[in-house]
């Protein structure tokens, strides 16, 4: 907030529009309340697994993997740690309950809504314990039906070349960036200093996933502003590099923004898992490897003046689900199913299968063994949802006049 007021300025000025906005902008708030909530789901595995850290209904999305494939799955992991497999699904449900408020949606609607979601997660989870191979479940083309299929269709139309248009011009036979709002021309010292940066970040791409040829040679590099709410105040930059072929229509776009503390970091305080990062960025491509089975080939980290940075694709085939056209109970529902299904395979791809060393167990094994009684797991979750939306719609309402009232030291 000291390095840049203004931004978090309008970082508050988005989360005083709704209760929703400010529930997305207020993890740290969440997990102050985390650390006070008893839960009796929560033993040594459960409590301490991969979690998205940030989970509503707003972070899921398309994009394509590794392997080619388009799929729908969370789409953002800046929070991501470890933690309670039930804190994602509280933030979530609270989420749905806040969304489907302001919907005007009854009570007893958004209860059942919640139990889809819930009801889903569960019986994925279960489906894992009894039949291994949890990485190869995706939300796809050939798997979905409904909204998502039609996000999913969205996404497929959508071309690269549309995206480097948007983004950049084509001068003397070479692509650079177009310069407008939001872009920030650098400085030949920081440019040097961002340009070195990248250099490093190309040693933390796995081997399995590297590129050959001249992928990876930087055409042009400018700072950026205008990512999300989360994010107001940390530098980033967007680098535009060579793709796997000299054509300017493979180029390919890459974001390298700075990691910021994790919220579940500060009521999960175990030296075991700092210790496991370098930085921020670290943890956030770590983290995001853990949470999908088939990341971003492009992903990796890179560290500048001691501050950890991620580095990642500027997809074109990103495409949000837009809850906007989901006005009814009937037409959420099936969605929220489908949300379940992908926070569970979030949940049980990041263990002692994957790369990572924290998590050395089966996750669906550890999960299906405390949810004895899923009625019992579901009422109390949903329960804690309708309270907390309640909360937090209260705990806007306190910060609009906060902010309104210049009681917010700094901004």
């Amino acid at each position: 907030m000291r390095a840049d007021p203004i931004a978090f300025r309008r970082k508050f000025r988005k989360m005083a529009s709704a209760p929703f906005a400010f529930y997305r902008g207020t993890a740290c708030l969440f997990y102050a309340d985390m650390a006070e909530d008893a839960d009796p789901w929560a033993d040594e595995r459960t409590s301490r697994v991969w979690i998205q850290g940030d989970l509503h209904a707003e972070n899921f999305g398309t994009y394509m993997d590794s392997s080619g494939t388009l799929v729908f799955d969370v789409n953002d992991f800046d929070e991501a740690y470890l933690g309670c497999f039930t804190w994602d699904l509280k933030r979530l449900a609270a989420s749905v309950a806040l969304m489907a408020w302001s919907k005007a949606i009854s009570d007893d609607d958004i209860a059942h809504l919640i139990g889809t979601y819930l009801r889903g997660y569960v019986r994925q989870v279960r489906s894992f314990a009894e039949n291994p191979g949890d990485e190869g479940v995706r939300l796809r083309l050939d798997s979905t039906e409904g909204v998502l299929h039609e996000v999913l269709l969205r996404a497929r139309l959508r071309t690269r070349i549309e995206l480097l248009d948007s983004m950049t011009t084509v001068d003397e036979y070479e692509r650079r960036f177009a310069h407008g709002p939001g872009v920030r021309l650098l400085e030949p010292a920081e440019q040097e200093v961002v340009r070195a940066a990248f250099e490093s970040y190309l040693d933390t791409i796995p081997s399995g996933k590297r590129f050959g040829g001249n992928t990876y040679f930087v055409k042009d590099i400018v700072g950026r502003s205008g990512f999300g709410i989360g994010s107001a105040g940390l530098p980033a930059y967007t680098v535009l590099v060579e793709g796997q072929t000299q054509a300017l229509e493979n180029d390919v776009l890459l974001s390298m923004k700075q990691g910021n503390v994790p919220a579940p970091s500060r009521v999960v305080d175990e030296q075991r898992i700092r210790t496991y990062f370098h930085n921020e960025g670290h943890r956030t491509a770590v983290s995001q490897r853990a949470l999908q089975a088939h990341a971003d080939p492009w992903l990796g980290h890179t560290a500048i003046d001691g501050k950890g940075f991620v580095v990642s694709e500027l997809s074109p085939y990103v495409s949000d689900l837009d809850w906007s056209e989901l006005t009814e109970p009937s037409e959420m529902d099936p969605v929220l199913a489908y949300l379940g299904r992908a926070t569970a395979k979030m949940h049980c791809v990041s263990d002692s299968d994957s790369e990572q060393t924290l998590v050395d167990f089966q996750v669906e094994d550890a999960i299906s063994t405390v949810i004895t009684d899923t009625d019992d797991f579901v009422g109390s979750l949903t329960t804690f949802a309708m309270g907390y939306a309640q909360q937090t719609r209260e705990d806007h309402r306190l910060f609009v006049d906060a902010f309104r009232g210049g009681q917010i030291p700094g901004v």
